[in-house]
């Protein structure tokens, strides 16, 4: 059983959201304040019955800004459901909520009571008295197929689209764990109503031969303590102390062991011991909290297991909430990739490069800002323009830092890390603009295979600028030799890239060749020094006198190949005070950039 799609309008942050979840492993993924938290909490009013069902109650502050409350109005949120189709337990959860073969929804709706609807229709009422404690939740499922989750509005009568009422009481069997951001394992693991090794004890069906064999060990270790002297010389002060304060008529006998000889205090004070190479059975309280939080989910995961497989299970879905907060990041990977391998259906949030960079592509929900009153929501799989191709080729090369192309509020995409190391700071000492302030990121892609990245800046995807910034670059003689009868690559036509969302500014050679201008010749020279190349430091401060030309420009191309254009541009990042002009098709692209 897997949610594969969640719509939700009007709730808090969240105006519209209509996006599949194509895998069982979903990372919805967006800045800081895009409502990846209210996403979640959205699932849980639609799906959780351990959520206090006060919360389903909306306040004001759970109504989108931009609903206008002088007239009737509805928050809704649904989720599509397959994958249960021969599933006995799943089959009867979902009955009466199926409107296909394996397809079934469930929804939310807060909206005008029904009392309330029907004095808005006789005219008796008037749209503008209404006030929240004239509108009321329910959750229903099913419906008619025909009429799609995003266009029932909040005046549709449920028995007249074919939906009915689903009572909470029947979501039970579908268990759905939510793990907050700043959560507190060591404290969870401690308490019986909160810990998931309670419930995993109580799903392993412990015989009660070996119940009653537990309970005869503490017994005979209880009464081991208590014939201790000096336990014994406790547990009597303390019993007289007890009685003083009670008085004889509400006294009792107090003595001293390891636990109440039962079997249920026997599992709530089983406790997690651990061991490395340092110490040998400690508890949780003693570990750092990021591996608590691994333990926390393991044991989690195993009793998710051991519940499918007595068969008393209807499905199970876990929501976590930024595991990038107190895991380094191979854990971060680790845990990504243990959630992908599960049976089970997951949803994180994250803002992690770590974390996006591994993770699949079609598993992706961007939540983006685009300066509206909401966030823009989407997933890949939703974008007609890009390919499978496109999508394992972004897999590929969206490591850690061309990851942060998916977070960033605009996107300067460049060919290597010579433009990565060294247009920030000229575009900042020259222009006076900070490119990360104003949201803008630059990523180098290695390369000039700018399509799928471009492809992903579109209105159904990530709606935000992309420039590419790009070489027009010299013959081919420049990167191979002429006489070299290799076959020959073919430029690409980054002009064909342009759209509503993504621009190409092109120098008219290459990278190097286009910053070589008079204004930079002082940074250059001393470039050239640092690098221990008299020759060019000698034609540079020529050039100082006579002006650049485009010897001078071959030469400083020249010198960037033989001792690599990565360390060229670290080194001319630190002399980028000497810097007085930038090229224009940088100068270009930035303000395209900055442009609302």
């Amino acid at each position: 059983m897997r949610v594969s799609r969640i719509v939700i309008k009007n709730f808090r942050s969240l105006k519209y959201v209509d996006v599949p979840l194509s895998e069982l492993a979903t990372s919805v993924i967006g800045e800081n304040n895009t409502g990846k938290s209210n996403f979640i909490h959205a699932l849980r009013i639609c799906l959780d019955v351990t959520l206090s069902s006060a919360f389903r109650a909306l306040l004001k502050d759970d109504i989108h800004c931009d609903v206008d409350r002088t007239k009737a109005f509805q928050v809704l949120i649904g989720v599509e459901i397959t994958e249960f189709d021969g599933n006995d337990n799943q089959e009867a959860m979902l009955l009466g909520t199926q409107i296909g073969p394996d397809r079934a929804r469930i929804f939310y709706r807060f909206r005008p009571r029904r009392r309330v609807r029907e004095a808005i229709e006789s005219e008796e009422r008037d749209e503008a008295s209404l006030t929240l404690e004239d509108y009321s939740w329910e959750l229903v499922g099913g419906g008619n197929p025909a009429i799609d989750l995003k266009d029932i509005e909040w005046d549709d009568d449920n028995n007249e689209i074919g939906a009915s009422s689903v009572g909470l009481q029947y979501l039970q069997a579908f268990l759905v764990v939510y793990l907050p951001a700043l959560r507190d394992v060591e404290n969870d693991l401690l308490q019986p109503r909160r810990s998931p090794l309670t419930r995993l004890i109580e799903a392993s069906n412990i015989d009660p031969a070996e119940q009653a064999a537990l309970v005869d060990v503490v017994k005979v270790a209880n009464a081991a303590i208590e014939s201790s002297p000096t336990v014994k010389t406790l547990a009597d002060s303390v019993d007289a102390a007890f009685k003083d304060v009670t008085g004889p008529a509400f006294s009792m006998d107090v003595d001293l062991g390891l636990s109440e000889p039962t079997f249920q205090a026997i599992m709530r004070n089983i406790r997690v011991l651990l061991s490395n190479t340092a110490m040998t059975d400690f508890e949780p309280g003693r570990n750092g909290l990021g591996l608590n939080n691994i333990l926390y989910i393991s044991i989690l995961i195993e009793y998710f297991r051991k519940r499918s497989a007595q068969g008393k299970a209807a499905g199970e879905i876990v929501l976590i909430e930024e595991p990038e907060a107190h895991l380094h990041p191979q854990l971060q990977i680790t845990l990504l990739d243990a959630l992908r391998k599960l049976p089970f259906q997951s949803i994180l949030t994250t803002h992690s490069t770590h974390v996006t960079s591994t993770a699949r592509m079609k598993s992706f929900v961007f939540l983006t800002n685009t300066g509206a009153t909401a966030p823009f929501a989407a997933a890949p799989s939703q974008n007609t323009a890009l390919t499978g191709a496109d999508a394992d080729d972004l897999e590929r090369y969206l490591d850690a830092t061309k990851a942060n192309l998916l977070f960033a509020r605009k996107v300067m995409l460049v060919e290597g890390p010579a433009e990565l190391f060294l247009v920030p700071p000229l575009v900042k000492k020259i222009l006076g603009v900070d490119l990360e302030r104003e949201g803008i990121s630059v990523i180098a892609i290695h390369g000039v295979h700018f399509g799928p990245f471009s492809r992903l800046f579109r209105a159904d995807c990530l709606p935000k600028k992309c420039a590419i910034v790009a070489d027009a670059d010299l013959e081919p003689g420049e990167i191979l030799p002429p006489e070299d009868d290799d076959d020959e690559p073919t430029k690409p036509d980054i002009a064909a890239l342009t759209g509503p969302y993504v621009q190409s500014f092109l120098g008219a050679t290459t990278f190097e060749r286009e910053i070589t201008l008079d204004g930079n010749l002082g940074m250059l020279t001393r470039v050239a020094a640092e690098l221990g190349a008299p020759k060019i430091t000698a034609s540079l401060e020529l050039a100082e006198v006579v002006g650049v030309d485009d010897e001078i420009k071959n030469k400083v191309l020249r010198t960037a190949k033989r001792f690599g254009k990565a360390r060229f541009a670290q080194i001319a990042a630190r002399h980028v005070e000497h810097a007085t002009e930038l090229p224009p098709y940088i100068q270009q692209a930035v303000a395209w950039l900055l442009t609302p």
